[in-house]
Protein backbone atom coordinates (compact mmCIF):
# COMPACT_ATOMS: atom_id res chain seq x y z
CA UNK A 1 0.00 0.00 0.00
CA UNK A 2 1.82 3.63 -0.52
CA UNK A 3 2.25 6.30 2.11
CA UNK A 4 -0.30 8.28 0.40
CA UNK A 5 -3.37 5.35 0.69
CA UNK A 6 -1.96 4.89 4.64
CA UNK A 7 -2.82 8.53 5.51
CA UNK A 8 -6.26 8.78 3.45
CA UNK A 9 -7.03 5.76 5.48
CA UNK A 10 -6.16 7.58 8.88
CA UNK A 11 -8.09 10.24 7.79
CA UNK A 12 -10.84 7.97 6.91
CA UNK A 13 -10.99 6.82 10.42
CA UNK A 14 -10.66 9.82 12.16
CA UNK A 15 -14.35 10.94 9.89
CA UNK A 16 -15.78 8.00 11.35
CA UNK A 17 -14.87 8.44 15.43
CA UNK A 18 -15.55 11.91 14.92
CA UNK A 19 -12.35 13.80 15.03
CA UNK A 20 -12.26 14.88 11.99
CA UNK A 21 -15.13 16.63 9.98
CA UNK A 22 -15.86 15.85 6.29
CA UNK A 23 -14.72 19.56 5.23
CA UNK A 24 -11.69 19.53 7.11
CA UNK A 25 -11.10 15.87 5.06
CA UNK A 26 -11.75 17.90 2.03
CA UNK A 27 -9.16 20.73 2.91
CA UNK A 28 -6.20 18.84 4.01
CA UNK A 29 -6.78 16.82 0.61
CA UNK A 30 -6.93 20.47 -1.52
CA UNK A 31 -3.46 21.63 0.49
CA UNK A 32 -2.26 18.54 -0.74
CA UNK A 33 -3.04 19.06 -4.30
CA UNK A 34 -5.51 16.01 -4.49
CA UNK A 35 -9.30 16.19 -5.32
CA UNK A 36 -12.05 13.97 -4.27
CA UNK A 37 -12.96 14.10 -8.27
CA UNK A 38 -9.78 11.38 -7.96
CA UNK A 39 -9.92 10.39 -4.60
CA UNK A 40 -13.60 9.65 -4.15
CA UNK A 41 -14.73 9.96 -0.44
CA UNK A 42 -17.06 7.03 0.53
CA UNK A 43 -17.82 5.69 3.97
CA UNK A 44 -14.88 3.04 5.33
CA UNK A 45 -17.39 0.05 5.31
CA UNK A 46 -17.76 1.17 1.70
CA UNK A 47 -14.24 1.51 0.54
CA UNK A 48 -13.75 -2.34 2.17
CA UNK A 49 -17.04 -3.21 -0.84
CA UNK A 50 -16.54 -0.68 -3.34
CA UNK A 51 -17.22 -3.57 -5.87
CA UNK A 52 -20.74 -4.07 -4.02
CA UNK A 53 -22.21 -0.37 -4.09
CA UNK A 54 -23.09 2.25 -6.71
CA UNK A 55 -21.19 5.03 -6.65
CA UNK A 56 -23.41 8.36 -6.63
CA UNK A 57 -21.05 10.91 -8.13
CA UNK A 58 -22.08 14.41 -6.66
CA UNK A 59 -21.58 17.88 -4.61
CA UNK A 60 -19.59 18.71 -1.80
CA UNK A 61 -22.40 17.76 1.49
CA UNK A 62 -24.48 15.58 -0.40
CA UNK A 63 -22.47 13.34 0.39
CA UNK A 64 -23.94 11.92 3.38
CA UNK A 65 -25.79 8.90 4.41
CA UNK A 66 -29.15 10.56 5.67
CA UNK A 67 -29.88 11.64 2.11
CA UNK A 68 -29.99 7.25 1.93
CA UNK A 69 -31.74 5.62 4.17
CA UNK A 70 -34.05 3.75 2.28
CA UNK A 71 -31.00 2.78 -0.06
CA UNK A 72 -29.11 1.82 3.84
CA UNK A 73 -32.33 -0.53 4.90
CA UNK A 74 -31.97 -2.31 1.63
CA UNK A 75 -28.23 -2.39 1.28
CA UNK A 76 -27.01 -2.69 4.57
CA UNK A 77 -24.90 0.45 3.90
CA UNK A 78 -24.81 4.02 1.91
CA UNK A 79 -23.60 3.93 -1.20
CA UNK A 80 -20.02 4.82 -2.41
CA UNK A 81 -19.67 8.62 -2.95
CA UNK A 82 -17.25 10.68 -5.23
CA UNK A 83 -17.83 14.50 -4.89
CA UNK A 84 -17.20 17.21 -7.84
CA UNK A 85 -16.40 20.91 -7.58
CA UNK A 86 -18.92 21.93 -10.03
CA UNK A 87 -21.22 19.86 -12.71
CA UNK A 88 -19.06 20.77 -15.58
CA UNK A 89 -16.19 19.33 -13.42
CA UNK A 90 -17.92 15.88 -13.33
CA UNK A 91 -18.82 16.01 -16.72
CA UNK A 92 -15.51 16.76 -18.03
CA UNK A 93 -14.30 13.65 -15.66
CA UNK A 94 -16.87 11.16 -16.89
CA UNK A 95 -16.34 12.12 -20.54
CA UNK A 96 -12.66 11.09 -19.98
CA UNK A 97 -13.68 7.85 -18.89
CA UNK A 98 -14.77 7.91 -15.40
CA UNK A 99 -18.03 5.80 -14.67
CA UNK A 100 -20.60 6.35 -12.10
CA UNK A 101 -23.76 5.15 -11.33
CA UNK A 102 -25.51 8.14 -10.15
CA UNK A 103 -24.61 12.11 -11.07
CA UNK A 104 -26.08 14.64 -10.00
CA UNK A 105 -26.43 17.69 -12.68
CA UNK A 106 -29.02 20.33 -12.82
CA UNK A 107 -31.83 21.58 -15.19
CA UNK A 108 -30.09 23.76 -17.60
CA UNK A 109 -27.11 21.20 -18.22
CA UNK A 110 -29.66 17.96 -19.23
CA UNK A 111 -29.49 18.55 -22.72
CA UNK A 112 -25.82 18.71 -22.96
CA UNK A 113 -25.52 15.77 -20.59
CA UNK A 114 -28.11 13.58 -22.70
CA UNK A 115 -25.96 14.50 -26.20
CA UNK A 116 -22.87 12.89 -24.81
CA UNK A 117 -24.41 10.00 -25.38
CA UNK A 118 -22.94 9.15 -21.71
CA UNK A 119 -26.37 8.59 -20.12
CA UNK A 120 -29.72 6.56 -20.48
CA UNK A 121 -33.25 6.83 -18.93
CA UNK A 122 -34.43 6.34 -15.46
CA UNK A 123 -36.79 3.54 -15.21
CA UNK A 124 -39.43 5.16 -13.13
CA UNK A 125 -41.59 2.23 -12.90
CA UNK A 126 -38.70 0.93 -10.41
CA UNK A 127 -38.83 4.35 -8.18
CA UNK A 128 -41.62 3.63 -5.88
CA UNK A 129 -41.73 7.25 -4.92
CA UNK A 130 -42.23 8.50 -8.59
CA UNK A 131 -45.92 8.95 -8.57
CA UNK A 132 -45.45 11.71 -5.65
CA UNK A 133 -42.66 13.84 -7.92
CA UNK A 134 -44.07 16.81 -8.82
CA UNK A 135 -44.58 16.86 -12.68
CA UNK A 136 -43.38 20.62 -13.04
CA UNK A 137 -39.67 19.52 -11.78
CA UNK A 138 -39.51 17.13 -14.33
CA UNK A 139 -40.90 18.31 -17.62
CA UNK A 140 -38.04 20.27 -18.63
CA UNK A 141 -36.85 20.60 -21.85
CA UNK A 142 -34.53 17.98 -23.05
CA UNK A 143 -35.83 15.71 -20.34
CA UNK A 144 -38.26 13.40 -21.00
CA UNK A 145 -37.42 10.84 -24.05
CA UNK A 146 -39.59 9.34 -26.55
CA UNK A 147 -40.26 6.42 -24.17
CA UNK A 148 -41.94 8.95 -21.79
CA UNK A 149 -38.92 8.43 -19.45
CA UNK A 150 -36.83 11.35 -17.96
CA UNK A 151 -33.30 11.85 -17.88
CA UNK A 152 -32.90 13.60 -14.64
CA UNK A 153 -34.90 12.68 -11.74
CA UNK A 154 -35.80 16.50 -10.11
CA UNK A 155 -34.11 15.75 -6.33
CA UNK A 156 -33.55 19.40 -5.02
CA UNK A 157 -34.72 23.03 -6.19
CA UNK A 158 -33.49 26.24 -4.72
CA UNK A 159 -32.07 29.36 -5.51
CA UNK A 160 -28.66 31.21 -5.96
CA UNK A 161 -28.63 34.40 -3.65
CA UNK A 162 -26.48 36.48 -1.19
CA UNK A 163 -26.23 35.50 2.08
CA UNK A 164 -24.81 38.53 4.24
CA UNK A 165 -24.40 39.76 7.65
CA UNK A 166 -27.79 41.77 8.56
CA UNK A 167 -25.71 43.74 11.52
CA UNK A 168 -22.68 44.79 9.26
CA UNK A 169 -24.17 45.43 6.14
CA UNK A 170 -25.68 48.82 5.76
CA UNK A 171 -28.26 49.18 2.78
CA UNK A 172 -28.48 52.73 2.98
CA UNK A 173 -32.53 52.60 2.33
CA UNK A 174 -31.94 50.63 -1.00
CA UNK A 175 -33.70 47.94 -2.13
CA UNK A 176 -31.29 44.24 -2.07
CA UNK A 177 -29.48 44.29 -4.59
CA UNK A 178 -26.97 42.20 -6.64
CA UNK A 179 -24.92 45.28 -6.49
CA UNK A 180 -23.59 43.96 -2.84
CA UNK A 181 -20.95 42.02 -4.43
CA UNK A 182 -19.87 44.88 -6.39
CA UNK A 183 -20.05 47.36 -3.65
CA UNK A 184 -16.63 48.91 -2.54
CA UNK A 185 -17.81 49.88 1.11
CA UNK A 186 -16.80 45.90 1.72
CA UNK A 187 -13.51 45.01 0.03
CA UNK A 188 -12.18 42.33 0.43
CA UNK A 189 -14.97 41.28 2.70
CA UNK A 190 -17.26 40.03 0.01
CA UNK A 191 -17.21 36.09 -1.74
CA UNK A 192 -18.69 34.39 -4.96
CA UNK A 193 -19.19 30.94 -5.38
CA UNK A 194 -16.17 29.45 -7.39
CA UNK A 195 -18.53 27.97 -10.44
CA UNK A 196 -19.02 29.39 -13.12
CA UNK A 197 -22.55 27.58 -13.41
CA UNK A 198 -23.49 29.83 -10.80
CA UNK A 199 -21.31 33.10 -10.49
CA UNK A 200 -21.46 33.48 -14.40
CA UNK A 201 -25.05 33.67 -14.57
CA UNK A 202 -25.82 35.93 -11.25
CA UNK A 203 -23.31 38.62 -12.69
CA UNK A 204 -25.71 38.27 -15.87
CA UNK A 205 -28.46 39.20 -14.06
CA UNK A 206 -26.84 41.95 -12.19
CA UNK A 207 -25.99 43.14 -15.94
CA UNK A 208 -29.65 42.80 -17.04
CA UNK A 209 -29.00 40.20 -19.58
CA UNK A 210 -31.53 38.07 -20.80
CA UNK A 211 -30.52 34.51 -20.40
CA UNK A 212 -32.01 33.67 -23.71
CA UNK A 213 -29.63 35.75 -24.93
CA UNK A 214 -26.59 34.94 -22.60
CA UNK A 215 -24.55 33.15 -25.36
CA UNK A 216 -23.76 36.00 -27.33
CA UNK A 217 -20.66 37.47 -27.94
CA UNK A 218 -21.72 41.15 -26.72
CA UNK A 219 -23.04 39.46 -23.61
CA UNK A 220 -20.46 37.53 -22.50
CA UNK A 221 -18.30 40.11 -23.21
CA UNK A 222 -20.45 42.70 -20.99
CA UNK A 223 -20.78 39.92 -18.39
CA UNK A 224 -16.85 39.64 -18.53
CA UNK A 225 -16.11 43.30 -17.76
CA UNK A 226 -18.61 42.95 -14.92
CA UNK A 227 -17.17 40.40 -13.40
CA UNK A 228 -13.40 41.80 -13.66
CA UNK A 229 -14.64 44.68 -12.10
CA UNK A 230 -15.58 42.82 -9.28
CA UNK A 231 -12.57 41.15 -8.72
CA UNK A 232 -10.33 43.02 -7.20
CA UNK A 233 -13.23 43.13 -3.76
CA UNK A 234 -13.47 39.64 -3.93
CA UNK A 235 -11.37 38.01 -0.92
CA UNK A 236 -12.03 33.87 -2.30
CA UNK A 237 -13.89 32.70 -4.69
CA UNK A 238 -14.96 28.93 -3.32
CA UNK A 239 -17.56 26.49 -3.87
CA UNK A 240 -17.22 25.12 -0.14
CA UNK A 241 -20.27 26.59 1.78
CA UNK A 242 -18.86 25.46 5.04
CA UNK A 243 -15.85 27.98 4.59
CA UNK A 244 -17.94 30.53 3.25
CA UNK A 245 -20.41 29.98 6.19
CA UNK A 246 -17.55 29.87 8.75
CA UNK A 247 -16.13 33.15 7.05
CA UNK A 248 -19.16 34.95 7.56
CA UNK A 249 -19.67 33.88 10.64
CA UNK A 250 -16.51 35.16 12.17
CA UNK A 251 -17.15 38.49 10.38
CA UNK A 252 -13.82 38.13 7.68
CA UNK A 253 -16.82 38.09 5.28
CA UNK A 254 -19.87 40.49 5.69
CA UNK A 255 -21.53 38.93 2.21
CA UNK A 256 -21.41 36.29 -0.08
CA UNK A 257 -22.98 34.08 -3.09
CA UNK A 258 -24.55 31.15 -1.56
CA UNK A 259 -27.44 28.51 -1.76
CA UNK A 260 -30.36 28.20 0.29
CA UNK A 261 -28.46 25.84 3.08
CA UNK A 262 -26.00 28.56 4.21
CA UNK A 263 -28.37 31.09 5.60
CA UNK A 264 -30.11 28.25 6.82
CA UNK A 265 -27.00 26.82 9.17
CA UNK A 266 -26.16 30.07 10.28
CA UNK A 267 -29.30 31.09 11.94
CA UNK A 268 -29.18 28.27 13.82
CA UNK A 269 -26.10 29.18 15.27
CA UNK A 270 -27.60 32.39 16.16
CA UNK A 271 -25.57 34.85 13.25
CA UNK A 272 -27.63 37.39 12.39
CA UNK A 273 -27.89 36.71 8.85
CA UNK A 274 -30.11 37.70 5.81
CA UNK A 275 -30.99 35.74 2.85
CA UNK A 276 -31.37 38.06 -0.08
CA UNK A 277 -34.01 38.67 -2.62
CA UNK A 278 -32.29 40.74 -4.89
CA UNK A 279 -34.33 43.22 -6.72
CA UNK A 280 -32.96 41.86 -10.01
CA UNK A 281 -34.41 38.38 -9.68
CA UNK A 282 -32.11 35.27 -7.95
CA UNK A 283 -31.09 32.84 -9.87
CA UNK A 284 -33.20 29.22 -9.39
CA UNK A 285 -32.55 26.21 -10.63
CA UNK A 286 -34.09 22.34 -10.24
CA UNK A 287 -31.27 19.22 -10.11
CA UNK A 288 -31.62 16.15 -9.70
CA UNK A 289 -30.26 12.41 -10.48
CA UNK A 290 -29.24 11.08 -13.87
CA UNK A 291 -28.22 7.33 -14.61
CA UNK A 292 -24.79 6.64 -16.34
CA UNK A 293 -25.54 4.25 -19.56
CA UNK A 294 -22.98 1.96 -18.53
CA UNK A 295 -23.50 2.19 -14.28
CA UNK A 296 -21.78 -1.07 -12.94
CA UNK A 297 -25.07 -1.59 -10.90
CA UNK A 298 -28.32 0.19 -12.70
CA UNK A 299 -30.58 -1.47 -9.99
CA UNK A 300 -28.91 0.00 -7.12
CA UNK A 301 -28.71 3.05 -9.09
CA UNK A 302 -32.72 2.93 -8.79
CA UNK A 303 -32.61 2.61 -5.26
CA UNK A 304 -29.99 5.73 -5.06
CA UNK A 305 -32.64 7.81 -6.80
CA UNK A 306 -35.80 6.44 -5.11
CA UNK A 307 -34.23 6.81 -1.38
CA UNK A 308 -33.59 10.71 -3.12
CA UNK A 309 -37.14 11.31 -3.53
CA UNK A 310 -38.27 9.71 -0.62
CA UNK A 311 -40.27 11.57 2.07
CA UNK A 312 -37.69 10.74 4.68
CA UNK A 313 -34.84 12.00 2.70
CA UNK A 314 -37.19 15.02 1.70
CA UNK A 315 -38.00 16.08 4.97
CA UNK A 316 -34.16 15.95 6.27
CA UNK A 317 -33.72 18.30 3.32
CA UNK A 318 -35.91 20.61 3.74
CA UNK A 319 -35.44 20.99 7.57
CA UNK A 320 -31.76 21.03 7.63
CA UNK A 321 -30.59 22.66 4.25
CA UNK A 322 -33.25 24.65 3.68
CA UNK A 323 -33.68 23.15 -0.06
CA UNK A 324 -36.69 22.07 -1.82
CA UNK A 325 -37.48 18.89 -2.45
CA UNK A 326 -39.32 17.41 -5.31
CA UNK A 327 -41.65 14.96 -3.52
CA UNK A 328 -45.22 16.86 -2.86
CA UNK A 329 -45.91 14.69 0.43
CA UNK A 330 -42.08 16.21 2.07
CA UNK A 331 -44.00 18.98 2.16
CA UNK A 332 -46.67 17.84 4.35
CA UNK A 333 -44.00 17.00 7.72
CA UNK A 334 -43.90 20.99 7.45
CA UNK A 335 -46.57 24.12 8.45
CA UNK A 336 -46.39 27.08 6.38
CA UNK A 337 -45.42 29.09 9.03
CA UNK A 338 -41.86 26.77 9.20
CA UNK A 339 -41.95 26.61 5.31
CA UNK A 340 -41.89 30.62 5.03
CA UNK A 341 -39.23 31.27 8.04
CA UNK A 342 -36.96 28.45 5.44
CA UNK A 343 -37.80 30.78 2.23
CA UNK A 344 -39.72 28.03 0.93
CA UNK A 345 -43.45 27.18 -0.84
CA UNK A 346 -44.97 24.19 -1.56
CA UNK A 347 -45.61 24.82 -4.72
CA UNK A 348 -41.94 25.49 -6.66
CA UNK A 349 -43.35 26.97 -9.25
CA UNK A 350 -44.05 30.55 -7.23
CA UNK A 351 -40.17 30.48 -5.63
CA UNK A 352 -38.59 29.79 -9.30
CA UNK A 353 -41.11 31.81 -11.28
CA UNK A 354 -40.46 34.77 -9.16
CA UNK A 355 -36.36 34.31 -9.84
CA UNK A 356 -34.50 34.31 -13.24
CA UNK A 357 -34.46 30.26 -14.22
CA UNK A 358 -31.66 29.18 -16.18
CA UNK A 359 -31.97 27.53 -19.30
CA UNK A 360 -29.85 25.36 -21.21
CA UNK A 361 -27.13 26.65 -23.17
CA UNK A 362 -24.79 24.70 -25.76
CA UNK A 363 -21.28 23.21 -24.90
CA UNK A 364 -19.68 26.10 -26.93
CA UNK A 365 -21.42 28.51 -24.50
CA UNK A 366 -20.26 26.39 -21.68
CA UNK A 367 -16.50 25.82 -22.33
CA UNK A 368 -16.12 29.53 -23.56
CA UNK A 369 -18.24 30.64 -20.20
CA UNK A 370 -15.67 28.63 -17.75
CA UNK A 371 -12.45 29.38 -19.79
CA UNK A 372 -13.35 32.84 -19.26
CA UNK A 373 -14.26 32.61 -15.57
CA UNK A 374 -11.33 30.85 -14.44
CA UNK A 375 -9.44 33.50 -16.33
CA UNK A 376 -10.93 35.92 -14.72
CA UNK A 377 -10.46 34.10 -11.18
CA UNK A 378 -6.28 34.62 -12.07
CA UNK A 379 -6.61 38.05 -12.43
CA UNK A 380 -5.90 38.39 -15.73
Amino acid sequence: MKKSDICINEFTDKIQSGQMSRRKFNQILGAAGVSLVTAPMMSHTAAAAAADQATYFTWGGYDVPEMFGPYIAKHGEPPNFAAFGGSEEGLTKMRAGYVVDVAHPCNQAIPRWVATGLFRTVDTGKLSNWNDVMPSLWNLEGNVAADGNPYMVPFDWGQTSITYRSDLVDWQGQEESWGLLWDERYKGRLAMIGAAGDSWWCAAIYAGVDFNEISTKENIDKVAALMRKQRPLIRMYTDDMTTLEQALASGELVAAMTWNSSPVALKAQGVPVAFAAPKEGALTWVCGAMMHKDAPHPDKAHDIIDAMISVETGKWLIEVNGYGHSNVKSFDQFTDEQLSELGLTRDPSVMLDAGKFQVPQTQEFETAMNQEFEQIKAGF
